[in-house]
């Protein structure tokens, strides 16, 4: 039974084109494959190794649906799960502090299973020191903890400075370490003003050196030079905490693509051959990195990840792949809009959450249903102008008007809908060829 947080969720997310953050289980269609190939590969991860996917397909292809697979399985597998939408202002490189502004939106939406909506980084490491001193009360067969006992308090911070050793030898660990000694010396103090100080710091929030000196004691802070040594340290430190490891989505990536400055846009994709080395030469360790994007992103020789000719070596699609035998485990997976059949498997299922979340009979047969779909598509150009993201859009604004409106049957208002949908990409299509002849 879906509860009632979860199908308003899917039911104003869908409303608004946008993948629902929770309750996605109810509404998964297709994909079959792919899932299956993220469950293998995160457990690869789990137990160490590392990996980079790049998700590419057209616009309404599902690229945003598929990272959401990967947050949905990732939580169910133990995983700490970031999404991160590039933008102009968010890069992998760049001055003016774009580069640590996309690390600071990753830490800020850090998540798992039981936070799912971001701001997990306190409660991590908070996690952290409460199995430290679940470990050492153990050890020593303590029936009771007081931090008033100075033994106590001793035999934690050696079991702290044990596990932040094995961190000491990776670049940046020495102040990583220092830093997360801090939060514990705060923790046990009640001193909220060094556990903020802390948190500032981990997150890439302090401008200057000498600020973080003073506050912190520690000799540099995370910028946008090394916030990526950053992030492989703390996918190492999420796993001394009891996760599975550390998987980041990097949503938008069309962002990188259009930066226009032909240099800037280079260092941005070196980043990306970073990490891909590291990744697939075992330098990194309980990562899953995914890039979304469109295939002009991947590509486009001019621009695209194939305009740096070490990315296009590492990228080029299996030559033995086909359409029906298709190779997952490599690091670039097309994908295809939904089927005809998927999408109206995905009607029935949204028809059915909204009848639940609404409290009222279905009406809505598959009749209906099916013939929805034929009159939206039986129009030339249909399947490449209309996407399922504008189809389901629409279809719940036409449930609404159903529910609120007995007069209202459902054969007309899918016949508007219809209409409405092939008016949007017939101007589109115009806006589309206009563009072309103004740049021929």
């Amino acid at each position: 039974m879906i509860r009632k947080k979860e199908s308003n969720a899917i039911l104003q997310s869908l409303s608004g084109g946008v993948v629902p953050r929770t309750g996605l289980e109810h509404i998964i269609v297709g994909r079959r494959q792919e899932t299956e190939q993220v469950m293998r590969e995160l457990a690869q991860v789990r137990d160490g190794a590392s990996v980079i996917k790049f998700f590419i397909g057209d616009f309404g292809s599902g690229k945003s649906f598929m990272l959401s697979i990967v947050r949905h399985i990732a939580f169910k597998e133990k995983f700490v799960v970031a999404d991160v939408d590039f933008t102009p202002e968010r890069r992998l490189y760049g001055g003016e502090g774009k580069a640590i502004a996309t690390y600071s939106e990753f830490m800020k939406n850090l998540s798992t299973a039981t936070r799912q909506d971001g701001g997990a980084l306190q409660t991590i490491i908070e996690q952290w020191i409460t199995n430290v001193q679940f470990a050492v009360q153990q050890e020593n067969n303590l029936t009771d903890i007081s931090y008033d006992d100075p033994k106590f308090v001793a035999a934690v911070k050696l079991k702290i400075s044990s596990v932040l050793s094995q961190l000491e030898d990776l670049v940046g660990g020495f102040d990583f370490a220092k830093i997360l000694g801090s939060y514990f010396d705060a923790y046990i103090q009640d001193n909220r003003h060094l556990q903020t100080c802390v948190l500032r710091w981990l997150r890439g929030e302090y401008a200057t050196r000498t600020e973080a000196r003073n506050d912190l004691g520690v000799r540099d802070i995370i910028d946008d030079q090394n916030w990526y040594d950053y992030l492989k340290l703390f996918s190492k430190f999420v796993t001394h905490v009891g996760y599975s490891g550390l998987v980041i989505n990097f949503d938008e990536a069309i962002n990188l693509y259009k930066i226009s400055h032909a240099q800037t846009r280079e260092k941005n994709y070196e980043i990306i051959l970073s990490m891909f080395n590291d990744i697939t030469q075992g330098k990194a360790e309980h990562m899953y990195v995914t890039y979304a994007g469109t295939s002009e992103f991947l590509e486009d020789d001019r621009r695209g990840l194939f305009s740096y000719e070490a990315l296009k070596r590492r990228l080029v699609t299996n030559r033995f792949e086909t359409a029906e035998f298709r190779d997952l485990a490599q690091p670039v997976i097309r994908l295809s809009t939904l089927r005809k059949e998927e999408l109206f498997v995905l009607l029935q299922k949204i028809t059915s959450i909204h009848s639940t979340h609404h409290n009222y009979q279905e009406t809505i047969t598959e009749q209906d249903l099916k013939g929805f779909l034929l009159s939206i598509y039986s129009r030339p150009g249909a399947e490449a102008m209309i996407t399922p993201g504008e189809v389901v859009r629409d279809f719940i604004g036409a449930l609404n008007v159903l529910h609120q409106n007995s007069a209202m049957d459902c054969t007309t208002i899918f016949k508007k809908v219809s209409d409405s949908l092939h008016q949007s990409s017939a101007q589109a299509t115009n806006v589309l060829q206009r563009f072309q002849k103004t740049n021929q």
